[in-house]
């Protein structure tokens, strides 16, 4: 059974938005109380978070499903709807998230450090926020956003100070384990390490982690072995120390020929990105307990120091040489981290819209027209198109943005196609003038209403005019409700 895994793909959906609702208020002796329905809530998101305490994608291999629930539609006396929870998928501090086509999402490195992979949809709004003096008593509701769902891949790769690299068997596990407090299995055959073994190690006043990562073997760049695997866990390592096996008894190798493979093989891969083959190196040669092994150390280690590296004798089983190994580790560390950069306040940049900028493109495509943009993509997904009023509302949002005289100016004639999101329709164009009136959306409950009350007014000034001039009021009414000819 797997206890590590460095790689998984996750299938992430945030929660979708609640529906607002329409709804009046209904009240004795208040038959207008006037809309009361409220908004919808939104849905949750789906957060990667780093935890300290996960070391691997172990969770996410067996359960790829990361699912946020859905906010609550709204409802009448002006009860909006609860909010979606946000569900928090922790991971380990060097995760990568990638996207599709393999795109670089984020790259979350810290305790604490976050990324928000899916958004939770909007909640509608409820017909008492769609209230204004032109529509009174709305009679429709926004429907709910849906949220965000996608597939990511997650990969993990270590953070370390040191990388360990050398062939299998080349003595790492075994040198990381007399370095410091980590275990990592040992044993006499290839591959012994699967997985990467962290190692805190402390010399001349710096504390730094050590990585013994699986061994390497030619055309690793290319995956043979567990090459891919076991390079993504170097790129993060400020140094590299070459492990050489001193006594090995394969055929053909050499710690001279060794290296040359392990530098041939850091060139190769990802060079571009990841230049590994600029990072501070040491050579280790290994196994130094055995006589033959020495032998061999003392003759190789001229020609290397010629070829501009540091070498160190050393063996992991009696110790010899590691004082010195440990320090020349701590040395370039701390001059690692003493040249980096000191992070600045995060720096905020506007970049206002442009003037021209209408927010939305429209484009000829096929027999149709295609309109694009935030805006009206968003207004029709909340649009219920079972309600002539709300669509009406959404014919009246389109034109004011300017959708309309958009598609006349791209040469759009009435009954051609226009497809706006998911949605497609025959373009009956109207002018802007016929929706400034705000007649549509209105309730005729309240027409009357405002009506009958005007008309009364009236009344009550003629009769006030007809007692200041001394006329007889029953006269005058009987001639205001009289039935002309």
């Amino acid at each position: 059974m797997a206890t590590f895994v460095d790689r998984a793909v996750l299938h992430v959906a945030a929660g979708d938005g609640g529906n607002g609702c329409a709804s009046v208020r209904r009240e004795k002796f208040k038959p207008l109380g006037g809309p009361d329905g409220a908004d919808g809530g939104d849905g949750g998101d789906v957060v990667l978070v780093v935890r300290s305490g996960t070391t691997s994608l172990l969770d996410y291999h067996y359960h790829p499903h990361q699912k946020a629930t859905s906010g609550k539609q709204g409802q009448g006396s002006m009860r909006t709807g609860a909010k979606g929870n946000d569900v928090e998928v922790p991971v380990p501090s060097g995760t990568v998230v990638y996207g599709e086509d393999d795109i670089q999402l984020a790259d979350l490195v810290g305790e604490g450090a976050s990324f928000v992979v899916a958004k939770g949809g909007k909640g509608g709004l409820g017909n008492a926020s769609l209230a204004s003096t032109k529509r009174k008593a709305p009679g429709f509701a926004l429907l709910g956003e849906p949220g965000e769902a996608r597939d990511i891949v997650l990969e993990l790769k270590t953070v370390a100070d040191v990388a360990l690299v050398g062939f299998p068997s080349a003595g790492k596990s075994s040198l990381i384990a007399a370095l410091s407090a980590a275990r990592p299995k040992i044993a006499d055959y290839p591959f012994t390490t699967l997985v990467p073994n962290l190692g805190v190690v402390e010399a001349g006043g710096i504390t730094f982690t050590v990585a013994d990562v699986p061994g390497l073997i030619p055309g690793a760049h290319a995956g043979k072995g567990l090459g891919l695997e076991f390079l993504r866990h170097v790129e993060r390592c400020a140094v590299l120390v070459h492990v050489l096996d001193c006594a090995t008894l394969e055929p053909g190798r050499d710690p001279v020929s060794d290296l040359e493979v392990l530098e041939s093989e850091l060139q190769l891969y990802k060079d571009d990105v990841a230049r590994l083959t600029e990072r501070p190196r040491l050579v280790v040669l290994n196994k130094a307990d055995v006589p033959e092994a020495r032998e061999l150390a003392e003759l190789v280690t001229p020609e290397l120091e010629a070829r501009g590296h540091r070498v160190f004798t050393v063996s992991a089983a009696t110790h010899e040489g590691l004082q010195p190994l440990t320090w020349a580790m701590a040395e370039l560390v701390g001059t690692d981290r003493a040249s980096r950069p000191v992070e600045q306040a995060e720096r905020i940049v506007l970049r206002p819209r442009a003037v021209d900028d209408l927010g939305f493109t429209v484009s000829r495509e096929g027999e149709g027209y295609v309109v694009r943009g935030a805006k009206p993509e968003r207004w029709v997904r909340q649009t219920d198109f079972s309600n002539d009023e709300a669509v009406g509302y959404l014919a009246d949002r389109l034109a004011r943005l300017g959708v309309e005289k958009a598609l006349a100016e791209a040469g759009a004639s009435p009954g051609d196609t226009v497809a706006i999101g998911d949605v497609a329709f025959d373009w009956q164009p109207t002018e802007l003038e016929q929706f400034s009136s705000g007649m549509r959306g209105q309730d005729a409950r309240f027409e009357d209403k405002n009506r009958v009350g005007a008309d009364e007014r009236r009344l009550q000034k003629d009769l006030r005019r007809a007692e200041r001039m001394g006329l007889d009021k029953d006269e005058l009414l009987s001639q205001l409700h009289a039935t002309p000819e």
